[in-house]
């Protein structure tokens, strides 16, 4: 069984493969948290398509930290056989305040 590289053209969707992100949080409190992120394996939806859950900390800065549990949204084909995902969701609440992280995960192969 041959397995796909990060620059080969893989068509349909891909079993057992993950995302991983490196992210900032929206400023709050006079502060932002880095967040560095890998999702969990694909979960297929009805339409054919398959979202990623995550669940984690943000890196500790300004004395605290925040926990976040999410779900990507669908798959978002951007050429050359990969697909990303956009996420969108706040942290837990620490230290009076909550951060909101958004943004688009790093591509992987398949196009679904």
């Amino acid at each position: 069984m041959r397995m796909a590289g990060k620059d080969d053209f893989v068509p349909g969707f891909v079993p057992n493969h993950n995302h991983g992100s490196v992210d900032y949080t929206g400023v709050s409190d006079g502060h932002v948290h880095q967040c560095l992120d890998v999702t969990s394996p694909p979960i297929q939806t009805q339409d054919g398509s398959h979202v990623h859950y995550t669940e984690g900390y943000v890196v500790f800065e300004d004395g605290h930290y925040h926990q976040y549990k999410a779900y990507s949204g669908p798959a978002i084909p951007v050429g050359n056989g990969m697909h990303v995902h956009y996420y969108d969701f706040y942290t837990t609440e620490n230290n009076g305040h909550r951060h909101r992280v958004r943004g688009v995960d790093q591509a992987a192969p398949g196009t679904k």
